[in-house]
């Protein structure tokens, strides 16, 4: 931010607290926030990645702030303490720029709590020249950040390795004489997108019917990524033990998915696929002069990685365990299992995604029942006790018998698991994780309409039903309320951010919406015109439109598309 107005917040530290000195040195000074715990908070990659950016550098100092537990939030409301930093226990107000990291639409829920204890306006139009200006980047600035656009001052539509140096310059510029002037620099700022220099207009029938910018401003902000993924790395910086992953070490194998499955936001947002070279990370992870420890290689596709097994191996020979997720039906090798197997896996994750071939060609899969079977065999012959199964339901097309053929391809699946470990003397569980469609921008299933909670209820009844009596075979459902929430937010406009406060608050979608005037069905159930201006077209991916829908019509046909490679230029990017 200008020096006038870091000198603002300098002299308001010093009246607060009688200290004289500047506590930032008079660097530029960060609070970086996941709105969420601190538990779920500390093992995302993108937020570790940010923090050691700007930690790095003499001129900027970086703060995080979490979401307090929910016994926390009580008390300090009913104390008045505010939100404070992890690191100082400075106020969230006394920063000069706020940087939320966001990665699922339904964290929005937390941003009301957030600028509550952190005693500042929720809506960008009621803060001035004394507030920090306020920035979003993560997975939903560049997804739709449009449901955000009255509460965010700026968004980084893309990677932070190519915006954050150029942003940071602008933030330190001496020159710059207000928040207005500096806001308009900033705008300036490639992959920089200014929510209050653009004005929707909207149709009777309540469709976008333009988004006009003011006359600085492109017409599109494009999404900025980098190129060359050894020119950085993205791994875990700060050890926190108390959290998710807190036990190992993560690091960043691949950015983006070669596959194109068509319900896939990661698949698209993150084109082209790029992957460390295993020099690399070889260099980045066995360190000859410290143990190794645990190391969890993340990646939207691991065992894609083509030298998975090789870097998994070398880790084992410096005394080291390695972790994945989930591994790919089609991908995964003997080999590769040996090593998770070795590193003491007991838990391996595999997305057939549908039962029936009918559904896994809709969504472009591109495996067969065949497929899905050979690998469940491969990972109970190579010692992994349990196996976590991920299904979705309520897709185009989708009929009751393809929720049978969930049943009967987890029936299957079942038996080979049952019959290796009775012959290994040893049964592990199956569990599967059953979750609504949500239709996400930016992917062939963009225009697509969510299914009624009404319908969604009855297929997880009828797939209950059938699945609780099987032995060993756990069933988890994601809440109806929180995937409608998450699918207003995926693919609405400016309008429904005004819902947040209400939701937060417990009402539910639906006293929330006819309270503010807004039809749900709007945003959640109907099908899209093929020409309809979406919210998230402010953004230029680079993922031609055209494209996508000649793949969403492909899917409604139950058509196999294609898998994206070296070369290839379908979609509008060099992959």
């Amino acid at each position: 931010m200008s020096r006038h107005l870091i000198e603002k917040y300098r002299q308001r530290f010093e009246q607060e607290t009688g200290l004289t000195a500047n506590p930032w040195g008079g660097r530029l000074s960060v609070a970086l926030i996941y709105p969420n715990t601190y538990h779920q908070g500390m093992s995302n990659l993108g937020m570790q990645t940010v923090y050691q950016m700007l930690n790095s550098r003499d001129d900027t100092l970086c703060e995080r702030f979490f979401l307090p537990d929910p016994e926390d939030i009580d008390e300090h409301r009913r104390t008045g303490f505010p939100l404070v930093s992890v690191e100082s226990q400075r106020s969230l107000d006394a920063f000069d720029l706020i940087a939320f990291s966001i990665s699922f639409e339904n964290d929005y829920l937390n941003l009301p709590i957030i600028f509550e204890l952190g005693r500042l306006p929720l809506w960008r139009e009621d803060r001035n020249e004394g507030h920090p200006l306020v920035l979003c980047g993560g997975v939903c600035a560049f997804l739709n950040p449009e449901p955000l656009a009255d509460i965010m001052d700026l968004f980084a539509v893309g990677e932070a390795e190519v915006i954050l140096p150029p942003l940071l310059l602008g933030l330190l510029d001496p020159d710059a004489s207000g928040r207005k002037e500096l806001l308009s620099q900033l705008s300036q700022v490639p992959g920089i997108y200014l929510p209050g220099g653009y004005t929707p207009d909207y149709m009777e029938s309540g469709e976008l019917r333009s988004m006009a910018p003011s006359e600085e401003l492109p017409e599109h902000v494009k999404r900025q990524w980098q190129n060359n993924l050894d020119e950085s790395q993205s791994r875990t910086c700060v050890a926190t033990p108390e959290t998710e992953f807190g036990s190992m070490h993560l690091v960043e194998v691949s950015r983006g998915c070669p596959r194109a499955c068509r319900f896939c936001a990661a698949g698209f947002i993150y084109r082209p696929f790029r992957e460390h070279s295993l020099d690399h990370l070889r260099h980045e992870i066995l360190d000859e002069q410290q143990e190794v420890g645990r190391i969890g290689l993340v990646a939207a596709a691991v065992s894609d990685y083509g030298d998975l097994a090789d870097i998994g191996r070398a880790i084992l020979d410096h005394g080291g365990e390695v972790s994945v997720s989930s591994v790919r039906i089609d991908a995964i090798t003997t080999e590769q299992i040996q090593v998770l197997a070795d590193a003491g896996h007991k838990t391996l994750a595999l997305a057939p995604e549908a039962g029936s071939q009918h559904m896994r060609d809709v969504i472009n899969k591109g495996i067969d029942e065949e497929q899905i079977l050979a690998a469940v065999k491969l990972l109970a012959e190579g010692g992994i006790p349990n196996l976590k199964l991920y299904f979705m339901i309520g897709l185009p097309t989708e009929s009751e018998s393809d929720i049978v053929a969930i049943v009967d391809l987890t029936v299957k699946i079942r038996q080979i698991w049952e019959g290796v470990g009775k012959q290994r003397g040893r049964l592990g569980r199956l569990h599967l994780s059953v979750n609504p469609f949500v239709p996400k921008p930016w992917t062939p299933l963009q225009w697509a309409p969510m299914e009624r909670r009404g319908q969604l209820d009855k297929k997880y009844r009828l797939l209950q039903k059938r699945l609780r009596p099987l032995p060993n075979v756990d069933l988890n459902f994601e809440s109806l309320r929180q995937a409608e929430i998450q699918g207003l937010f995926a693919r609405g406009d400016r309008r429904v951010g005004r819902l947040l406060p209400l939701l937060a608050d417990g009402s539910s979608l639906k006293a929330a919406c006819r309270q503010s005037g807004i039809d749900p069905d709007f945003y959640l159930h109907r099908e899209r015109g093929e020409a309809e201006l979406f919210p998230w077209d402010i953004i230029e991916q680079g993922v031609q439109r055209g494209h996508l829908h000649k793949e969403y019509i492909e899917a409604l046909a139950a058509r196999q598309g294609y898998v994206c490679h070296a070369g290839c230029r379908r979609c509008g990017l060099s992959c």
